[in-house]
């Protein structure tokens, strides 16, 4: 075999790509791993066997103007060597849409089928992979792609290595004898009356629970971890200079104050990462967004708008990718619902902190649904409900299996890997800029000046460090935690509640902002944030003026 530059896998949304390129490369991730759920960006490995470079793009999706429809035909006419992968259920019609839509960029490409899904499809798949092998003239293998075993990795590399090139002319699809389509099971989230409140309902579980458990995890360890290992640290610690202990162990310390942030951001960004790759992996995610896609209409969304939008509970920055997948028409919508009401792991790992601190765990749930109910406004109100001939191609159903449990090792250890390597160090840095500036009396400055403002929000002067260093990131907010939270225990529940929500939801942070920048333009940006702060000041009032009254 001649020596290959590129091996692209291509086929239409969950056919199984990534557990192939998963199987292949032996759990490696590649160049763009750190991007969670679907494939919003080519994934490379490099391939030893076949000494070529394997390539992950995105779902094709049918008739649709996304980027990632567009990224995925473009790696297909780059490549050397296309591996189509379809899914045994639904053969046929899969090999047509994709012979179809990629047309004359698979003309003069290495060829080979990959057929995933063995374990549901018909007993006939195995004929009908030798009808499609002597009809195209180029290797079919059939394979369960989220178990894949040794002996089907070592007969993907035969297929890659026995592609055949196309004629200039391709051929006519033909159906083989006796083929049929497998049909996923109808379950109650198809239903017309009940399937969107399951949905709903199912959705909250899969977040609710497990912040429930991150927050009784962290706050189970907190009085531990503090009298065994931070109480005898600040006091080994206090000979050091004035300066130094500010930086370390002071109110806003990297040690004392990062502390707070790895113990109630990391079992969120865990804890939900399992749920989001639960989801993904069992086909709920699929069934969930189908059912909502009516009411998501009515915002200004689609049903495929809402992964992102779930995306975004983990990351902002993550779903601002994962908005390449959402239509032109709703893409702007989308990335306005992420910044505004999708909080990230680590807002809420910061709320849940702050309102335990408090002595009000109770007021997490008020607050999810207030931000939930505003942000929902905010998209209707700035970009209005879709056009009724909206076509977004959720008809069919996935299947309902069980998890792969190598798969969901794979997308959770990416996720845990973001936040201690990417997350905690910018954090811990916030921290030290935070404790120099308290030591300069920078920060009791710009609390004086900022007062007239915050009094209008019901809120001493010594919030506005949080207010600011959430607009670096959302668990800046962490920063009231200075002091062993007596500032906390100075506010009243309502000024507690306000002091999130508005810190919360001001502005996006500056990360996530300068991902819109990258991905919409300066102009979008600057207008998705002034909307997103007129929201969140006006909003802010309106719960101000409705606790004054009650």
């Amino acid at each position: 075999m001649t020596t290959m530059a590129s091996v692209v896998l291509t086929g239409l949304e969950s056919s199984g790509k990534s557990s192939i390129f998963r199987g292949l490369t032996r759990g490696m991730r590649g160049e763009e791993s750190n991007f969670r759920g679907s494939t919003v960006m080519v994934r490379q490995c490099y391939l030893p066997e076949c000494e070529c470079n394997l390539l992950d793009t995105p779902g094709i999706r049918i008739q649709s103007d996304s980027q990632t429809t567009r990224l995925a035909f473009e790696q297909v006419d780059s490549s050397d060597t296309v591996l189509i992968v379809a899914r045994g259920t639904h053969i046929q019609s899969e090999l047509e849409t994709i012979f179809h839509e990629l047309k004359e960029n698979l003309v003069n490409k290495q060829v080979a089928i990959a057929i995933t899904f063995e374990d549901k499809a018909p007993l006939g798949i195995y004929k009908a992979a030798e009808h499609y092998e002597e009809t195209l003239g180029i290797p079919v293998v059939v394979l369960n792609a989220r178990s894949l075993s040794e002996n089907n990795r070592v007969r993907l590399i035969d297929l890659i290595q026995q592609a055949k090139k196309f004629d200039n002319i391709l051929p006519i699809i033909t159906a083989p004898e006796g083929i049929i389509t497998i049909t996923p099971q109808t379950t109650w989230f198809e239903n017309r009356t009940l399937g969107s409140f399951l949905a709903l309902l199912t959705l909250l579980a899969f977040f609710a629970l497990p912040v429930m458990a991150a927050y009784y995890l962290a706050s189970w360890l907190q009085p531990i971890v503090d009298e065994a290992l931070i109480t005898p640290l600040k006091t080994s610690l206090q000979g050091l200079p004035i300066l130094i202990q500010t930086i370390l162990i002071g109110d806003y310390g990297v040690l004392t104050l990062g502390w707070y942030s790895f113990l109630w951001a990391f079992p969120v960004v865990a804890f939900i990462g399992l749920s989001v790759g639960l989801l993904d992996e069992t086909g709920l995610k699929d069934r969930i967004t189908a059912a909502l896609d009516p009411w998501l209409r009515r915002i200004g969304l689609s049903g495929r708008d809402l992964v992102p939008v779930l995306t975004g509970f983990g990351c902002n920055v993550v779903a601002v990718f994962q908005s390449r997948s959402c239509s032109s028409c709703t893409r702007n919508n989308c990335i306005s619902m992420i910044a505004f009401g999708s909080a990230c792991s680590y807002q809420i790992g910061a709320s849940l902190s702050l309102f335990g601190s408090s002595g009000n765990p109770w007021l997490f749930m008020p607050y999810l649904a207030v931000l939930f109910i505003v942000s929902a406004v905010h998209t209707r109100i700035w970009y209005g409900a879709l056009p009724e001939d909206f076509s977004s191609s959720l008809n069919e159903r996935a299947f309902l299996q069980k998890p792969s449990w190598k798969g969901l090792f794979w997308k959770l250890r990416a996720v845990i890997e973001q936040f201690l390597f990417q997350a905690m160090p910018i954090f811990l840095v916030i921290c030290a800029v935070a404790a120099m500036l308290q030591y300069w009396g920078v920060l009791d400055l710009l609390s004086q000046l900022v007062s007239p403002v915050t009094k209008i929000f019901m809120l001493p002067p010594d919030t506005t460090p949080a207010i600011i260093f959430s607009i670096l990131r959302k668990d800046g907010l962490l920063v009231l935690n200075q002091g062993d939270g007596l500032l906390l225990h100075s506010l009243s529940v309502g000024q507690v509640f306000v002091l999130v929500y508005l810190a919360s939801t001001l502005t996006a942070c500056l990360v996530t902002l300068g991902t819109v920048y990258k991905e919409t333009g300066a102009a979008n940006a600057i207008r998705l944030s002034s909307r997103q702060a007129i929201t969140s000041i006006v909003s802010a009032l309106l719960i101000v003026i409705i606790l004054r009254v009650f």
